[in-house]
């Protein structure tokens, strides 16, 4: 699982592929998402109308896609 204390810093680089994957979600839905997993949630089961357990899954399965963000101290 990707890991969100790395995605946050990294929210402005990641925009565009939520926006690929949630294309309903508007841009100042994901500005007020930030980079926090409780919030995408939120907006999917918001937007889309689907279970916190689906919203979970679709997360889950759009992670799986991603590279692992670079560490913000090069490690």
């Amino acid at each position: 699982m990707m890991n969100w204390d790395r995605i946050e810093p990294n929210w402005r680089q990641l925009r565009r592929k939520v926006k690929e994957r949630w294309s309903r979600l508007s841009d100042s839905q994901i500005d007020l998402i930030a980079g926090k997993r409780d919030r995408l949630i939120g907006k999917i089961q918001e937007v889309y109308g689907v279970t916190r357990e689906e919203a979970d899954r679709q997360i889950r399965s759009w992670e799986s896609g991603l590279e692992e963000p670079p560490s913000r101290t090069g490690l």
